[in-house]
């Protein structure tokens, strides 16, 4: 099983992000570390993608103005409407192989679940440093 570490500022920055864009649905994108050598994921920074769209219900953003960074894992999306599980529109716009979800009320990383591309719920830890 590979293992997934997320930085103690990036925890913050999405629940903060999340509580900030409250009620409308957050996006960002999970940039880090895949090393498959020792089975683990690092996700140590966030990008704001560009022209992204916040809604109530939904968020998006275009692929074309992506940077091409080998880096970028995935992607986390808030749901304010509490629901930790993705929906079938979360499993049709994965981008990545990692997804976090956090819902409302944004209060900690019991708000957060982390899953992988075929929508498997994977365990993760909160870390300082990578």
């Amino acid at each position: 099983m590979v293992e997934v570490y997320i930085l103690n500022d990036v925890v913050n920055g999405i629940l903060t992000y999340s509580r900030n864009i409250h009620p409308r649905e957050a996006i960002l994108l999970l940039k880090g570390k895949l090393d498959m050598g020792k089975r683990m994921i690092v996700v140590s920074e966030l990008i704001i993608p560009p022209q992204a769209t916040h809604g109530i219900g939904f968020s998006s953003f275009p692929l074309s103005p992506l940077p091409l960074d080998m880096n970028i894992l995935g992607t986390m999306h808030s749901h304010p409407s509490g629901a930790l599980k993705p929906s079938v529109t979360d499993y049709n716009l994965f981008y990545g192989g990692l997804m976090i979800i956090c819902s409302y009320p944004y209060s900690g990383v019991e708000c957060m679940r982390v899953y992988d591309a075929k929508g498997r719920e994977m365990p993760f830890s909160v870390r300082e440093r990578a």
